[in-house]
């Protein structure tokens, strides 16, 4: 039996006779009971008249079409002839960006990759406008409409690409966090954001497309990871799956920077997560030139300490339109080991030069000159951009304490951190050292899982050991709540300074007194 969520099962039945007079449906359930391991599939009830209506018209063989859910095996379809390619989609349904890949079920083969801006940016930029948006009259049938034309959108592209029909897609697994969750099923999100923080649920039971208005095969299951609670979705859960940490023998860690900071770390006896908002001013959601990772964004920097030459790598190799996450941590650690900027984050004049320049709220570093860039205009880093960067990395390293001190595990007994997302594919640990963004630790503890809320879908799609993995779990997952912690509180006051108030906590990056 295979393990993908939707697969087909070969049918030669004996057509009905006055010595045999089952009925059509019971005749082909019980012809597909053996390849079910003696389980007898249910048909809803939408799919009755298809279904029996079908096996009849195709002379009561060829292929039945089954949905592998928790209970009974579902039967949605016949047809005639065998399914040369039985695809599925995965999903990574993100706040401000969707990605997926289409996958031949059979094979796990990878048929076509797409992404594609999130549609309810028009409604807001981040999770906290978007709740409150749903609150007003038909806010949220607005919200969950963007967002379902946004994946039919998706999947048609998926689709084209691969010489489908949208309708030959059979399977969806989503993995998206926990308010973009609810937006997808138009579950009211109201008190995601207000204290206890609790979602309306955490684990949706699997549904069929045509229930959503979704463009691909109406009867195609969409299974969606899921949550721990307001903070931690599925999102995080497949990235899980991704990286094995529950699999594993020794303690490790496993890091997601996207609008949030989600972390999770423990092994195979134990797991332990907590979120919090550390994600904007990386993913270039904060910066006036910070952009997403693609093409044109800055990733690496790197400054001459003597001649102050700025030398920089775009994604894509072409000209820089303005910095993505892992560039603007390149740019300010470069910038405080050259001693351009001081510990607090804050702009030195007298050692910027001719680069440093007034701005409408402050001092301006130019990165590149507006001649050199892709649209004419100067890049450059602001004060306030500082500012932020120096928050959002306070309140990273200040939610890896409190949460490795919860459970008394030092930084040193991690065998693994995993990072994860664009955060982990374009960063230098390094350079997120000397700002003490991470911890001071040896740079092959750090390993890259690319998007692992992708991988993790794609795992729901092929696997059934995924998905029993990913339900047992979210019981296995013991969450912390950051917006009530007061350890929170005082860590990130204390690592608001580059790369610490405490230096002995960062051994291996100098420390320039007096400044």
């Amino acid at each position: 039996m295979l393990n993908a969520l939707v697969h087909t099962i070969p049918v030669a039945a004996l057509p009905p006779s006055l010595g045999d007079n089952t009925g059509d449906l019971d005749r082909l359930k019980k012809a597909l009971a053996p390849h079910l391991n003696g389980a007898i599939p249910v048909v809803p009830y939408h799919r009755l008249a298809k279904v029996a209506g079908r096996f009849r018209a195709a002379g009561f063989q060829g292929s039945a079409i089954i949905n592998v859910l928790p209970g009974p095996p579902v039967l949605v379809d016949f047809l005639p002839q065998p399914v040369v390619i039985l695809a599925g989609m995965a999903l990574d349904l993100g706040t401000t960006h969707l990605e997926a890949t289409l996958l031949d079920l059979g094979t796990g083969a990878i048929l076509a990759r797409a992404d594609l801006e999130n549609g309810q940016i028009r409604y807001g930029a981040d999770i906290l406008t978007r709740i409150h948006h749903a609150a007003k009259d038909e806010g949220l049938a607005e919200l969950h409409r963007a967002i379902i034309d946004s994946v039919n959108q998706l999947a048609a592209e998926l689709a084209g690409a691969a010489g489908l029909a949208v309708a030959e897609i059979r399977a969806l697994s989503v993995s998206g966090n926990t308010s973009m969750v609810h937006f997808f099923l138009k579950i009211n999100p109201y008190h995601l954001c207000r204290e206890p923080y609790i979602p309306m649920v955490n684990a949706p039971d699997p549904c069929l497309a045509g229930e959503l208005n979704l463009a691909i095969h109406p009867a195609a299951p969409v299974w969606l990871l899921p949550s721990v609670g307001s903070y931690f979705g599925g999102d995080l859960i497949s990235g899980v799956l991704a990286s094995g940490l529950d699999q594993q023998t020794e303690t490790c860690m496993l890091i997601d920077v996207g609008t949030n900071a989600e972390v999770i770390v423990g092994n195979r006896e134990w797991l332990i997560a907590c979120a919090g908002a550390a994600g904007p001013a990386l993913e270039g959601g904060v910066a006036r030139m910070g952009m997403r990772a693609g093409p044109g964004a800055i990733e690496h920097v790197r400054i001459d300490p003597d001649s102050g030459e700025i030398r920089y790598e775009t994604i894509g190799k072409g000209k820089p339109k303005g910095l993505c996450g892992s560039g603007l941590i390149d740019l300010v650690a470069e910038l405080y080991l050259t001693r351009q900027i001081d510990i607090r984050g804050k702009f030195r004049p007298q050692a910027d030069g001719d680069r440093l320049i007034p701005g409408s709220d402050g001092y301006q570093f130019v990165v590149v000159p507006g001649k050199d860039s892709a649209d004419g205009q100067p890049v450059v880093l602001g004060q306030v951009d500082l500012d932020a960067l120096m928050r959002s990395k306070a309140a990273m390293y200040a939610i890896l304490t409190t949460l490795t001190n919860q459970v008394g595990v030092a930084f040193v007994d991690l065998h693994r951190i995993y990072v994860a997302g664009a955060f982990g594919r374009h960063i230098s640990p390094r350079q997120a050292i000397v700002l003490g963004m991470l911890p001071d630790l040896p740079l092959a503890t750090y390993e890259p899982v690319g998007n692992s809320s992708l991988a993790g879908a794609q795992r729901i799609l092929l696997e059934s050991a995924a998905r029993q993995r990913c339900l047992e779990l979210v019981k296995k997952i013991t969450y912390i709540e950051l917006n009530v912690n007061q350890e929170f509180m005082l860590r990130f006051s204390g690592s608001r300074f580059i790369p610490h108030t405490e230096h002995a906590l960062f051994p291996s990056v100098p420390f320039f007194d007096g400044e």
